[in-house]
């Protein structure tokens, strides 16, 4: 792209409005191009105290324009002056001119020139005095890709052979966990022949150590399996048919004694009565 820079030299202003009241006018100008309005590309000059309608600068300020921007029509080069106030800054007037007569007026040379100030209602009322200067044309660089921001395609780092997890520095870390057992099924195949893969074997000194004989708790033993014993209902049924036959007996020699007394008592009686029977 090809730019111009355009340098500017807001000297005064004659004879422009009195927007204030009761005091004298605090003056500046604000410059700007009217294609480029923007906050950032607006400049302006220092505050004139005190200055009234004649307000002087001889401030310089500097443009860049696009050069295809110096032929069309449009673009306007805008000097807007304002009376600083502590409510609020005012307008007083404004003085706009195309950049195309500027530039094809006096080209590269420096040029001192007036143009009326045109206040709120449309009328003139004073005047303001710049002087410009167009540089010459360059072309601005292309802007440079930053490298160190571009995607970067990272592949994971290859393992050589001796190479596992767990592998420290010191004597200290973990081991390395042990191989999950088998429980049926399908399993994939062993990797022990293929280099640089699975878990190296524990080295001295990494890792806790094995446990020592006579420390910590010793392994839990299932409870043997119970035996039926054959002979157990068997002498159970003996035990109680016995205990039965023993309670029976009891009973007979209980009934025969009973009767035997019964018999004791009735002869006494009998012979109480005064003799016997004799059958």
């Amino acid at each position: 792209m090809e730019l111009r820079p355009l340098d500017i030299k807001v000297i005064s202003a004659d004879g422009i409005k009195n927007v204030n009241t009761f005091s004298k006018m605090d003056v500046y100008t604000e410059v700007y191009i009217s294609s480029y309005a923007s906050k950032a590309s607006k400049q302006k000059t220092f505050v004139d105290k005190n200055s009234g309608t004649n307000p002087k600068w001889n401030h310089s300020m500097k443009f860049t324009l696009d050069e295809s921007s110096l032929t069309k029509s449009g673009i306007y080069l805008v000097f807007r002056l304002k009376s600083d106030r502590t409510l609020g800054d005012k307008d007083i007037g404004e003085v706009s001119v195309p950049i195309h007569d500027l530039f094809n007026s006096n080209g590269t040379m420096e040029r001192f020139v007036e143009y009326p100030v045109i206040t709120e209602s449309g009328k003139p009322k004073g005047t303001l005095k710049f002087s410009y200067k167009f540089g010459e044309k360059f072309t601005a660089p292309e802007p440079k890709r930053d490298v160190n921001h571009e995607p970067v395609t990272a592949y994971p780092a290859q393992m050589h052979p001796g190479m596992g997890y767990n592998q420290q520095n010191s004597g200290y870390g973990y081991p390395p966990p042990p191989p999950p057992a088998h429980q049926g099924g399908y399993a994939y195949p062993s990797q022990a022949g293929a280099p640089g893969y699975g878990y190296p074997p524990p080295q001295p000194g990494y890792g806790y150590p094995p446990p020592q004989p006579g420390y910590g708790y010793p392994p839990v033993q299932p409870p043997p399996p119970k035996r039926k014993n054959k002979m157990g209902g068997g002498l159970g049924l003996g035990l109680g048919a016995g205990l039965l036959g023993g309670l029976l007996v009891g009973d007979m020699i209980s009934d025969v004694g009973e009767m035997s007394a019964y018999g004791d008592g009735y002869g006494d009686a009998m012979d109480d009565m005064g003799g016997g029977f004799d059958f």
